[in-house]
């Protein structure tokens, strides 16, 4: 063989094997992955997905490709976003949380769905039934609204002097609502006072620690949201300045500063949905993959924190945490 023909057979198997490649990384299933809050709030969810998926036989950028879109509270570009995965046949939409939940629903009836949500998926009609979905959705059920009521009352145990407490709700949030409504309930047992401050902004957030500061409130007690958990460092830093001990609904905020949190274990939901849509990948429908319910809650106390507000924890509490931080 000629040298010249030679280089031509070798240039054209290097063409053959770069579209080769090209065309099986195009070939590979997208997973449109939609959550609210930020990239760098949500490392640990993100893990915990992949997790998931790869206990299912799916890794990504080997045999799935996963696209992440986090909406940082602009729930405004939901309807393009949706219209967009729906037009480009993505193989599954994970959607862990209320509101691109329901955004997915509205968007197609076909391309199957895995949610995370903190309300009732029957009631809100995601799902026919909790052990037969029957449509395009399935997933997780997670106790936000239920657990209210305990972190309230755990806060009341830290820190018993406190009773002017607010409440920090981003009221975006679907499920603002009825997480108000659980505190409000469970508040006059515990004989404490409650002020509903909103706080969907940054600006709105500083705004609130205004009145804080002018009221003069015993303690803070922060709504589960994935805007107000992607805020972490502002809210620790705002609560450090002005001596503010705060219950907050996940332990990231904990570890960036936060007193306490109590709440469902988020990561072991993001876990959950990767192997739901893990199994859908394979071949499972939705239809028949009954709707999870959370069973996994932690508890975590920084008592670097305490030591700073002069606040003495129980040891019963340091017992029944989960983790405390020193």
């Amino acid at each position: 063989m000629r040298r010249r023909d030679f280089l031509t057979l070798v240039g054209g198997t290097a063409i053959v094997w770069s579209l080769t490649a090209r065309a099986q990384q195009t070939a590979l299933p997208v997973v449109g992955f939609v959550r609210d809050g930020s990239a760098d709030a949500s490392v640990r969810f993100a893990t915990a997905f992949r997790k998931g998926l790869s206990e299912t036989g799916y890794f990504e950028g080997q045999n799935v490709r996963v696209e992440y879109h986090w909406l940082e509270g602009q729930y405004d570009r939901l309807p393009a976003l949706m219209a967009d995965l729906v037009r480009r046949g993505v193989a599954v939409i994970a959607a862990p949380g209320l509101v691109p939940a329901r955004a997915a629903k509205a968007a197609t009836a076909t391309i199957p769905i895995v949610f995370g949500v903190g309300e009732d998926p029957v009631r809100i009609g995601l799902v026919a039934s909790l052990a037969r979905p029957g449509g395009n959705a399935t997933g997780i059920n997670i106790f936000v609204q239920e657990v209210s009521a305990k972190r309230l009352r755990l806060l009341h145990e830290l820190v018993p002097k406190a009773v002017r407490i607010a409440v920090l709700v981003n009221p975006r949030n679907a499920f603002a609502e009825s997480v108000v409504s659980e505190v409000q309930k469970a508040a006059p047992t515990l004989g404490l006072q409650i002020e509903i401050l909103n706080a969907s902004t940054i600006g709105e957030i500083d705004a609130a620690f205004a009145i804080f500061a002018r009221e003069r409130f015993d303690a803070l007690f922060v709504a589960a949201a994935a805007f107000l958990v992607s805020r972490r460092v502002q809210l620790a830093t705002l609560t450090a300045r002005d001596r503010i001990p705060a219950a907050h609904g996940a332990r990231e905020l904990v570890e960036a500063g936060g007193l306490m949190s109590y709440g469902t274990d988020l990561a072991d939901m993001f876990h959950q949905v990767g192997v739901y849509t893990g199994n859908i990948l394979k071949g499972a429908k939705p239809a028949e993959l009954p709707v999870l319910q959370s069973t996994k809650f932690e508890f975590v106390i920084n008592l670097q924190t305490a030591r700073a507000l002069g606040i003495e924890v129980p040891p019963g509490l340091i017992s029944f945490a989960d983790e405390v931080i020193e």
